[in-house]
């Protein structure tokens, strides 16, 4: 298949992948922006290897830095690791030369476009997500719901509860929800 069709298919199904699947499912826009920048990325970097005189070896060990960066970092959130990963790919592909020399930056362009509407503010404004930690031990899941936004003043799209002890009466829970007096919702 020709190289610009399996772009349109990648670009396709990628945009399905996070705004069709993914975000209905876990609302998590932090996520949502580093499967779209990672997908991008490793697209056309992949792609300027095909094309390319350079060992597959350099782009695979560059990425490997990528895999450094987030597992050294621990307070580093998923948005950071694609910048990082977004500026490894621009220095990859900025640093080979392929055939036709358009490929580079036209993808170079493309990953600083996608990250521009992807993290856009404007975007995602009103949803959130937090780990919470309440002083009463919820199992009943319609409580914990109710609990939460009343406490938030927002809608819960997606609950994980991560650990309830009855003991202590403490439950901990990942919550993703959307703000109901932001100023995207007046």
């Amino acid at each position: 298949m020709e190289q610009p069709y399996l772009f349109l298919i990648n670009m396709a199904a990628i945009v399905v992948l996070v705004f069709g699947v993914y975000w209905p499912r876990y609302r998590q826009a932090d996520i949502a922006v580093a499967l779209l920048g990672v997908n991008i990325g490793v697209m056309a970097v992949a792609t300027v290897l095909a094309n390319s005189n350079v060992a597959a070896g350099l782009g695979l060990g560059l990425f490997g830095v990528l895999s450094i960066i987030r597992l050294r970092s621990a307070e580093i959130d998923q948005r950071e690791v694609v910048y990082y990963f977004a500026a490894l790919s621009m220095g990859l592909l900025g640093g080979v030369t392929v055939d036709p020399p358009w490929i580079s930056p036209t993808f170079i362009a493309i990953i600083v476009g996608s990250l521009f509407l992807a993290d856009h503010p404007k975007l995602f404004v009103d949803y959130r997500s937090q780990v919470m930690t309440l002083n009463e031990a919820f199992t009943d899941e319609v409580a914990l719901r109710d609990r939460l936004e009343t406490m938030l003043d927002a809608d819960v799209k997606v609950m994980r509860v991560k650990k309830v002890d009855t003991v202590i009466g403490r439950t901990v829970v990942d919550v993703r929800f959307r703000l109901r007096n932001s100023p995207a919702t007046q």
